[in-house]
């Protein structure tokens, strides 16, 4: 059975129930939020993808949710899958700018980062780390079924989400999420991959989730845009150097053109990029792929 095979009853598949799409819209567009609309569809090729073909027509703040995506997309093309209604797959439309300087718009995918481990902590009890440019971890412990919820995991680094970042046409910028929540080992896409339920979360109920995180989402963004995108005057910098799991890791990046650098990752700088201490000195990485060599 597909995912649009399924009857429209929230309670249909109480495993995996739909979102509550009259809840969320409750909770999140109200006067004075940055979330205008919210939209939650069964089924999309990709949330980024429709978003940004939309958002000429869209003020800013708009929300796309899908249950299902069958083209969701990583960085450098890359596929993101999962079964329908086992994690959090959304876009928001922003419009920096007003007050931002075009140059600072490359923090957007940082932030998310921040805004979404700081909400999956206060609904998940799961402490989400960061990876280099846009890379949510969970730790999942070696036996992952005998993880009670809420107890605290010390077993691998697995993927368990990634964000991804576009440009419209009309200057403004859609951020992408993918984060996997109810995925059990054998539904993993890769070994490598991880789940909020398999990192023992002490909820994978996805309302509560999604809320959480979007308004993790809007506080950051506001507090950005009121710094005029200055990473560092709205702590954003600092927050995400104590998220990120990469800084004190020795680290190959895989550079554009095939080319590559190892070093120890030492900061972020100001600009947003990776900072490496290599043998012929220091590097900052503005772009690429992060391979961890050494853990923390």
């Amino acid at each position: 059975m597909t995912s649009s095979d399924v009857p429209d009853n929230r309670w249909s598949d109480l495993e995996r129930p739909p979102l509550n799409v009259t809840s969320l819209r409750r909770a999140l567009v109200r006067p004075g939020s940055l979330w205008t609309s919210l939209d939650v569809v069964t089924t999309t090729g990709s949330t980024n993808s429709d978003l940004v073909g939309r958002a000429a027509g869209l003020d800013e703040g708009a929300v796309l949710v899908a249950e299902e995506q069958s083209a969701g997309r990583g960085r450098l093309d890359r596929s993101w899958s999962a079964p329908a209604r086992s994690g959090l797959f959304f876009s928001v439309l922003l419009r920096p700018g007003d007050g931002v300087p075009a140059e600072r718009w490359g923090w957007l995918p940082l932030l998310t980062g921040v805004a979404v481990a700081g909400g999956l902590s206060r609904s998940a009890g799961v402490d989400t780390a960061l990876k280099w440019p846009n890379d949510l971890l969970v730790k999942v412990p070696q036996d992952s079924g005998r993880l009670r919820p809420g107890e605290a995991p010390s077993g691998e680094e697995r993927k368990a989400g990634g964000i991804l970042a576009e440009r419209t046409a009309d200057g403004a910028v859609v951020i992408g999420v993918g984060l996997n929540v109810s995925l059990r080992e054998e539904e993993l896409p890769v070994p490598t991959a991880g789940s909020l339920a398999l990192a023992g979360a002490v909820s994978t109920d996805r309302d509560p989730l999604l809320r959480s995180v979007l308004r993790s989402l809007e506080q950051w963004y506001g507090d950005w845009r009121a710094a005029g995108g200055d990473p560092a005057a709205s702590r954003l910098q600092e927050a995400y150097a104590a998220g990120c799991s990469t800084l004190g890791r020795t680290v190959r990046a895989e550079l554009p053109g095939g080319t590559s650098m190892t070093g120890e990752a030492v900061a972020v700088d100001g600009d947003g990029r990776l900072v490496l201490a290599t043998e012929a000195g220091v590097q900052p990485v503005g772009a690429g792929d992060i391979v961890h060599l050494r853990p923390v």
